[in-house]
């Protein structure tokens, strides 16, 4: 079975079974957060400035006031809330990305039973695919960390070089940018790939990552290690 705690080079992120949010809005996030922090940068200013005597604020720079401190603090209180709705929503919006594996037939020419793996969001709203490539290893080659991510074409042609044939011994769905993952209450999942059991045989690991922008603009990344499950003796086909 292959081992799923190997890390990518991005930082010790395992290469399966982790959601990570890898980018948040700049817009929506990162703005009320400044403007949250220059509201309390003229607070502490006017803060210090009322505790100093008339006459030293008569001098410069001590004589500029900001804002007075009734109009500062319904200031703050409105940023302050700003910041903690937009944490809550955006927890609540949130993509739950996840996936299966399964083996079934009618996937691949001739009914042969073939892996199928799928992708759904469960959570409650749409997100949006930003990017999709893939890292295959095949049996023998060097482990999964040193082999590039990849488009999804530049994997076809190797598996083909390989002598795996397209809708014969496997097939892997391309998606664009722009792909809608609708939210769903239930299990159905959106095809990524079939592959036979010659392909399982042959290839080592088939990575898929997924990144994905929600409804506040938020990235989140995940990688399908499309191969776990594949060669479990329980989870075997019948011959």
């Amino acid at each position: 079975m292959i081992e799923t705690d190997r890390s990518d080079e991005d930082g010790g992120v395992p290469l399966s079974d982790t959601q990570r949010r890898v980018r948040r809005s700049p817009l929506l996030f990162t703005a009320p957060l400044v403007l949250l922090g220059l509201l309390t940068l003229v607070l502490i200013w006017e803060a210090i400035r009322a505790n100093m005597t008339g006459e030293a604020r008569t001098e410069w720079p001590w004589r500029l006031q900001l804002l007075d401190m009734e109009a500062l603090g319904s200031l703050l209180a409105v940023a302050a809330g700003a910041v903690l709705a937009r944490a809550q929503y955006a927890r609540t919006v949130r993509p739950y990305l996840g996936w299966r594996g399964a083996w079934a037939k009618g996937l691949l020419k001739g009914d042969a039973d073939a892996w199928r793996v799928g992708i759904l969001n469960g959570g409650q709203h749409i997100a949006v695919i930003e990017n999709w490539d893939c890292r295959l290893v095949r049996r023998g080659e060097p482990d999964a960390a040193d082999a590039p991510w990849v488009d999804v074409s530049d994997v076809l042609d190797d598996l083909t070089a390989a002598g795996l044939l397209v809708k014969r011994d496997f097939q892997l769905i391309a998606f664009g940018p722009g792909f809608p993952l609708v939210g769903t209450g239930g299990y159905e999942s959106v095809l990524v790939g079939a592959f036979s059991r010659k392909f399982v045989e042959q290839v080592d690991a088939l990575y898929v990552r997924v990144r994905v922008t929600d409804v506040v603009g938020d990235s989140h990344e995940r990688v399908l290690d499309c191969m776990r499950g594949s060669r479990v003796g329980y989870n075997a086909p019948l011959d």
